[in-house]
């Protein structure tokens, strides 16, 4: 695996790590200016928005870039707004930064696995991408917790600090070991947007906001949850964030591994489940230990919808998955923002830390009504014959395996 791998993982490192570690220092951040919780929770939603736009508009642009080129200036893009947020003198100047911040987001892994997997022999591409993306697995066992604890201990600029430093050291580790590489051939807009007069694409791309957004709903306001109700000191949170990170990394193999085998069947049993966990949190949040594990299984069933979500996605979207592809991306974190949003409503309604857990539950679980309608509707077109978007007969389509 050439070095050039390794510029790619820490970029993804530091993205990783600034999506989410303001989950673990909302309470600092609130305080330190002046604001609530649920508008603290802003920079969560502000965040993922970025992402949505981003993603896109990112990626049409970079078709007229060169890819090494393009990689540097979505680096530069996430330093300036980590520094941004770093050195904020209020609440809406960190909210800006951290909207900068997320212009990078979706299209560095977007153009970064197209990189990736140029750089190394045919056989070797898909390792070539995971391990670029381990780069954001990581950040979210190691990045997360060390960052929370670093913000909590010397203050939540000097976290933001380091992030921008880390891209600093991903823009220079790409501009020293990612070889030039050819200008991508102009995206034929048209074609990619035909892809979403697909209903199944759509829907594809409904499921993935609302089933990632139950995730969200609980874990942005994790740090006055546990702290509040689960009676965890301040310094846990740390710790209770590596939880969610390994069920992460567990959910997400769990979740590519069973993806290829039976893909609306792993997608039933992880929305299903990832809604029973989300409303048993309301109850298991009075308790540390029954707390503890509950994070670390909505870790691990959240992630595992992560690969059978965009497979489908790639999958109805055959042929002109690109723009499809990033737009997923958005659309997780479009999932981020819709759940923080939603989330700070009931509690600033008075509902209590723990409400944000009941919308987790009602979103994970309207996930899964669509994904049964999505494979019915599946099943009636394949009867008809029904063309799809992508010009062929559904039973035709060649799935795409990673």
């Amino acid at each position: 695996m050439p070095l050039a791998l390794l510029a790619l993982a820490i970029g993804a490192f530091g993205i990783g790590t600034t999506e989410f570690v303001i989950m673990g220092l909302l309470p600092e951040v609130a305080g330190d200016f002046g604001v609530s919780i649920p508008t603290a929770g802003l920079l969560v939603t502000g965040y993922a928005l970025g992402v949505v736009i981003g993603a896109p508009l990112m990626t049409v642009l970079g078709t007229k870039v060169p890819r090494k080129r393009m990689l540097m200036l979505l680096m530069g893009l996430f330093i300036a707004g980590n520094l941004l947020s770093a050195v904020a003198p209020a609440f809406g100047v960190m909210l800006i930064g951290r909207v900068v911040a997320s212009l990078a987001h979706g299209a560095f892994f977007g153009i970064g696995s197209v990189v990736a997997a140029e750089l190394v022999a045919p056989d070797k591409k898909a390792g070539a991408i995971a391990m670029m993306f381990t780069g954001l697995t990581v950040a979210n066992v190691v990045g997360v917790p060390l960052g929370t604890l670093v913000g909590q201990t010397v203050g939540w600029r000097v976290t933001f600090a380091v992030v921008a430093a880390l891209g600093v050291l991903g823009l220079v580790g790409i501009a020293k070991l990612v070889p030039e590489l050819p200008r991508p051939k102009g995206v034929q807009l048209r074609h990619e947007l035909a892809a979403f007069k697909n209903a199944q694409v759509l829907l594809a791309m409904a499921m993935t906001v609302l089933g990632f957004g139950g995730v969200f709903a609980a874990i942005t306001y994790i740090a006055p949850m546990m702290t509040h109700i689960a009676g965890f000191a301040d310094g846990s949170v740390t710790w209770l964030l590596v939880l969610f990170g390994l069920g992460m990394v567990g959910g997400n193999l769990v979740g590519g591994k069973f993806a290829d085998r039976a893909l609306m069947p792993m997608l039933y049993v992880s929305l299903g489940a990832l809604a029973v966990v989300l409303a048993l949190f309301t109850l298991t949040a009075h308790n540390k230990i029954a707390a503890a594990v509950t994070i670390a299984l909505i870790g691990a069933l959240g992630f595992a919808t992560v690969p059978p979500l965009q497979k489908r996605v790639l999958d109805q979207a055959h042929g002109a998955p690109t723009l499809a592809s990033a737009v997923n991306i958005g659309a997780f974190n479009l999932g981020n923002a819709l759940s923080a949003w939603l989330g700070g409503i009931v509690i600033a309604a008075g509902f209590g830390y723990t409400a944000p857990n009941w919308v987790g539950a009602a979103l994970a679980a309207a996930a899964l009504v669509l994904a049964v309608l999505s494979a019915a509707l599946e099943r009636r077109d394949a009867g008809h014959g029904t063309v799809t978007a992508s010009g062929a007969h559904p039973e035709q389509r060649t799935p795409i395996h990673h």
